[in-house]
């Protein structure tokens, strides 16, 4: 029996370009002033479009970023948020109704992070929300810890709970370390997850995975 689930936050509950296209534009113009070369213009082009769906930390070291352009962007991301309202998935309504006690676990920086949180309205809908800021490495648990921590608070065994999110180096990595069974969110143009337990189109589908 379920009792618990762990949500991702981007591309789970809301598409990541729901802040809108331009708020990243200054960190992407900050990557460009600083390459100096270093990465062409189509690899350029897919970091860019990798910072959309995974952290800056993970697409630096895939994408092979020099030490200036990581510092660049990670300046400005530092201080971005969100300020007007943003729009999750179609779906999201139905988290109300989902017999178990619901988690947030997102990873990124803390500020932005939290504003988007704020700005979609939905920590009324969740028991406890944990960001993993990678902007403050010294208390960073990343996701696996943070769900460990949530086993650990509330007393769950692993197979009482389920971890949903897109990301298949991210929560559904994270969720499968502790034994935990992973749901993922197949949004549109998320990359099918050959390492989750389970797939779902939409948030209405959970309860049947919940039995």
């Amino acid at each position: 029996m379920t009792t618990a689930l762990i949500f991702d936050l981007d591309n789970c509950l809301a598409p990541a370009t729901a802040i809108g296209s331009d708020l990243y534009t200054p960190a992407f113009d900050a990557i460009r002033a600083t390459n100096h070369g270093h990465l062409t213009d189509e690899a350029l082009a897919r970091a860019c479009h990798d910072i959309w769906r995974h952290p800056l930390d993970w697409v630096a070291a895939r994408h092979h970023f020099t030490p200036a352009m990581l510092a660049a962007a990670w300046q400005v991301f530092t201080t971005m948020e969100v300020t007007q309202p943003m729009q999750g998935y179609d779906d999201l309504p139905a988290l109300r109704d989902l017999p178990a006690a619901r988690f947030l676990v997102t990873t990124g920086f803390r500020r932005l992070q939290a504003s988007k949180i704020a700005a979609l309205g939905i920590a009324p809908l969740f028991t406890e929300i944990h960001i993993d800021a990678i902007d403050e490495p010294q208390h960073r648990l990343g996701k696996a810890g943070l769900m460990q921590q949530i086993l650990t608070d509330h007393q769950l065994a692993p197979a009482e709970v389920l971890v949903i999110g897109d990301s298949a180096h991210s929560e559904i990595a994270a969720g499968n370390q502790l034994g935990i069974r992973t749901v993922q969110t197949l949004r549109p143009g998320v990359p099918h997850a050959d390492n989750a337990t389970f797939h779902i189109h939409s948030l209405s589908e959970l309860p049947a995975l919940m039995k």
